[in-house]
């Protein structure tokens, strides 16, 4: 097909865990005549889920890519992972996307991560529509659905079709756009469905959703306004049209229904994929940012005709090629054997091979251009967030952000020929994996390995063994800590040395205050007229690596703000090792002083329960040092909200399922630092 660009759609497909995202993906490629065979999760088959632990485990751990047409539109998707130990994969991916569907179970609406890609969509100004799946599983309730994405998600949603029947006599749906019925003969891939008018017993409900639908978009659309104002007929054209700018204008998000599983309700949702979500012309201009020394900002339009650029959001180990950059091409065109400017890093780089991905099969092409998602061969400095340009025209796009590990486990090589080997291997997986991070204890030597959650670290674990052939003990996860400060502090630290017959001496003030940056701590060093720039580079390198670890155990230290109050200085006698130690030690004096104290993580844990056993849930939850914020009710089951801490939840899942009778499920992700009460405390320093 030609490269129009108002025929791209650079979709992702997000949700919670098991809402059935990649089911609904494994149906988009059947019925767009991408795949020939459907592929099941259950059954370790799904195209898209192509990791080995992804099929062993039923789950989606890495994003991945394909391309498929529908209409005469081309529909560049990524199925991205529901688990929040992988929400890393949905942030990366939102970031390069013009549009996305966010998969609900129809039983459950809003849950836990949900609400994280939800998020993670608006920081991003995703457009979104919804599709309500599982309408056949027992507890289906769109009403519920709509309610809980109104409330949890403060998302203004609209139905844009009706189901016909609920649970196990759901049958199809009423297109309230164009007011027809889509109906299934039956739950098999092909079986057959027809077009019909809406069945009588629902005219009255189709009828008032439309209404509701229609009132809804004419705030957005004159040209429906002044329709419904002058009581005239409103076309389905004229919904679709004004449907499309709320979407792309991300003021409504469409509610489609149907269940991927048995088959139905994935031809229109195709549909509205093309109809109402954006192509690349129809979202703004790209924004570069500034970058100190190297670019200015400025904009770059969607567009074959302008420089070439572009943002690696993915990087991953290939066995036969080496790594393959997963990029989204913004702007102008790219061929085999280009040279581009990789702008952060400075460096020029050449691209070798240019992969068309559908899962982890590629074809290679000899050109791409703006638009387009592609895999390219060759790079050698590149890694996620990294922008690639027009070596004459050169753009920096934001960097992403990435959050910071919780927990950690160790890794000991069983023989020393085994460590090189387990080194490569672990650059190589940090290098995919931005929220992996990989250290050595100083106190052990040993090679430590942190993550977003037990799973997350189970995976990289079982990758090292298993892909990566590494010989290697693994030990028991352990919660990563922080420190942090009770109270504020100043110091004021001198240094002298002798150098040749010389002494040269400096000394630093500066105080440690408590800070709501949950990062790195912040410095701030007092400017004063005619300082070098050598001076002020060696008291900051000196500070970052001062607060790079804190007095108690050497955990990274949070929420602190380190303000350098005064300095001297001496044109004659300017020495920077003098500065470095004065600041080292000013910090390190001034932290003994505030008080520090040790800082756990706490996860946001929600637990769905039988009636019957929520009282031990709850009861387990204090038990556990944990906090109960509230009880819900969800259908016939109840909602156990709680923030628990990390160190109390190795193995949560099979504990409650012992105290529900095998009934009760959770979900959990990160929420806070708090202190370490100080019994617990002591006992981690080994002070009893």
């Amino acid at each position: 097909m030609s490269h129009d660009l108002s025929r791209f759609r650079n979709i992702g497909i997000m949700a919670h865990i098991d809402a059935g995202k990649t089911t609904t993906s494994e149906r988009l490629l059947y019925y767009t005549g991408k795949s020939h065979k459907l592929g099941e999760v259950h059954e370790g088959t799904a195209t898209m889920d192509w990791m080995v632990q992804e099929q062993e485990r039923g789950i989606t751990i890495t994003s991945a890519a394909t391309t498929v047409f529908w209409k005469d539109t081309r529909i560049n998707l990524i199925d991205t992972p529901g688990h929040v130990d992988f929400t890393i994969e949905v942030e990366r991916s939102l970031r390069v996307l013009d549009g996305a569907v966010a998969v609900f179970d129809a039983a459950n609406g809003v849950e836990p991560q949900s609400e994280t890609v939800w998020r993670q969509a608006e920081r991003y100004h995703v457009p979104r529509i919804a599709f309500l799946n599982k309408m056949d599983k027992v507890g289906a309730d769109f009403e519920m659905c709509l309610e809980s994405m109104r409330s949890k998600l403060n998302a203004k949603v609209i139905l844009a079709q009706l189901p016909i029947g609920v649970e196990s006599a759901f049958r199809g749906v009423i297109d309230l756009v164009s007011q027809v019925a889509w109906i299934w003969k039956g739950d098999d891939k092909d079986s057959p469905f027809e077009q019909i008018p809406i069945p009588s017993d629902m005219s009255d409900d189709a009828a008032l959703y439309r209404q509701e639908m229609v009132e809804a978009l004419a705030d957005y659309d004159d040209t429906l306004a002044e329709a419904v104002l002058s009581d005239s007929e409103v076309s389905p054209e004229m919904i679709k049209t004004a449907l499309r700018k709320a979407v792309i204008g991300l003021d409504l998000v469409p509610v489609f229904v149907g269940t991927a599983f048995k088959n139905k309700g994935i031809q229109p949702l195709l549909d509205a994929i093309v109809d109402y979500l954006p192509s690349p012309l129809d979202v703004p201009a790209v924004r570069g940012v500034a970058v100190d020394g190297i670019v200015a900002e400025g904009l770059r339009p969607h567009s074959a005709d302008a420089p070439f650029s572009a943002i690696v959001f993915k990087i991953m180990s290939d066995p036969f090629v080496g790594s393959l950059s997963f990029a989204r091409i913004y702007s102008g065109k790219l061929k085999v054997g280009d040279a581009v400017q990789n702008v952060l890093k400075q460096k020029k780089e050449r691209v070798t091979k240019i992969l068309m991905m559908h899962a982890n099969d590629r074809a290679e092409v000899n050109e791409v251009s703006a638009g387009e998602i592609v895999a390219l061969v060759g790079l050698k400095f590149a890694v996620t967030g990294d922008t690639l340009a027009d070596i004459d025209a050169p753009i920096a796009y934001e960097a992403m952000k990435f959050p910071e590990p919780v927990i950690s486990l160790a890794v000991e090589p069983k023989s020393t020929a085994d460590l090189d080997k387990l080194n490569q291997s672990l650059a190589r997986l940090a290098t995919e994996d931005p929220s992996l991070r990989v250290s050595t204890s100083e106190e052990t030597g040993q090679v430590l390995i942190s993550g977003m959650g037990e799973l997350h670290l189970q995976i990289i674990a079982d990758r090292l063994l298993r892909e990566f052939k590494v010989q290697a003990n693994i030990g028991k996860p352990q919660v990563s800590y922080r420190e942090s400060i009770v109270k504020s502090a100043a110091s004021r630290e001198e240094f002298s040395r002798a150098v040749q017959n010389k002494t040269f001496s400096a000394w630093v003030a500066l105080k440690v205050l408590s800070s709501e940056n949950r990062g790195s701590p912040t410095i701030e060093i007092v400017k004063k007229n005619n300082i070098p720039a050598n001076v002020y580079a060696a008291l900051k390198e000196s500070l970052d690596g001062a607060v790079s670890s804190g007095p108690l155990c050497g955990y990274p230290l949070v929420n602190l703000k380190v303000e350098v109050t005064d300095f001297s200085f001496d044109a004659q006698l300017i020495d920077e090792v003098c500065y470095k130690v004065a600041a080292s030690n000013a910090v390190r004096a001034a932290l003994e002083k505030a008080s520090p104290v040790m800082m756990e993580p706490f996860m946001k844990v929600e637990i769905v329960v039988p009636p019957e056993s929520s009282g031990t849930i709850v009861s387990d939850v204090s038990g556990r040092r944990g906090r109960v914020l509230g009880l819900d009710a969800r259908g016939h089951l109840q909602v156990v909200q709680a923030e628990i801490p990390l160190a109390e939840l190795f193995g949560y899942e099979t504990d409650i399922r012992s105290l529900s009778q095998g009934r009760a499920s959770s979900s959990m992700q990160f929420s806070h630092y708090e202190p370490v009460p100080k019994n617990l405390q002591d006992k981690i320093m080994g002070h009893v």
